[in-house]
């Protein structure tokens, strides 16, 4: 799905926050987790949240690259693997740890991490059909077909009202 997709889902700073702290809520009931690894770039805020309401102080990273032109998912690429320490977890099955991300579209990044780490407890912010089933807890689904606006991906900008957009 591409950002010229008709179905578009602005997300404020003020609605990512709340969104995030609704997954912390969920979560809580899930760990306790000894560690996070938040899986870059669009897990990095949602993961700060997190591991604010859940207290959780070790956070790790994983970089896999999918979106290489901001238009098209292409190949993965895995740019920086989890540290050895975090993947010995939970004995070396990643128990006790938590993969967060912002949004799990066709579920190919989080099956990578989840080879890593086949024991971990999966979150995502947003959900698609194609990406559900690999993760574990996630607080809003959109449509496959609906392309998500980040905070971080926008500026102020007037939004065309849907029915202008569908007509035609």
């Amino acid at each position: 799905m591409s950002p010229t997709s008709p179905k578009a889902f602005p997300v404020s700073w003020d609605q990512f926050h709340r969104d995030c702290r609704a997954l912390a809520w969920r979560l809580a009931a899930a760990g306790p987790f000894e560690a996070i690894v938040c899986i870059t770039r669009g897990g990095l805020v949602p993961a700060a949240i997190v591991a604010r309401e859940l207290d959780v102080r070790l956070i790790e990273s994983v970089c896999i690259a999918s979106y290489h032109d901001y238009k098209n998912q292409g190949e993965l690429q895995v740019l920086k693997d989890i540290a050895p320490a975090i993947k010995a977890l939970g004995d070396g099955t990643g128990k006790g740890v938590l993969v967060i991300d912002d949004l799990t579209d066709t579920g190919k990044t989080a099956k990578i991490v989840r080879d890593m780490l086949p024991s971990a407890h999966f979150a995502a912010v947003y959900a698609k059909p194609a990406g559900r089933p690999i993760i574990d807890t996630f607080v809003t689904e959109v449509s496959q077909d609906t392309w998500i606006y980040f905070p971080w991906d926008m500026g102020l900008a007037y939004q065309a009202p849907i029915r202008e957009g569908s007509a035609g």
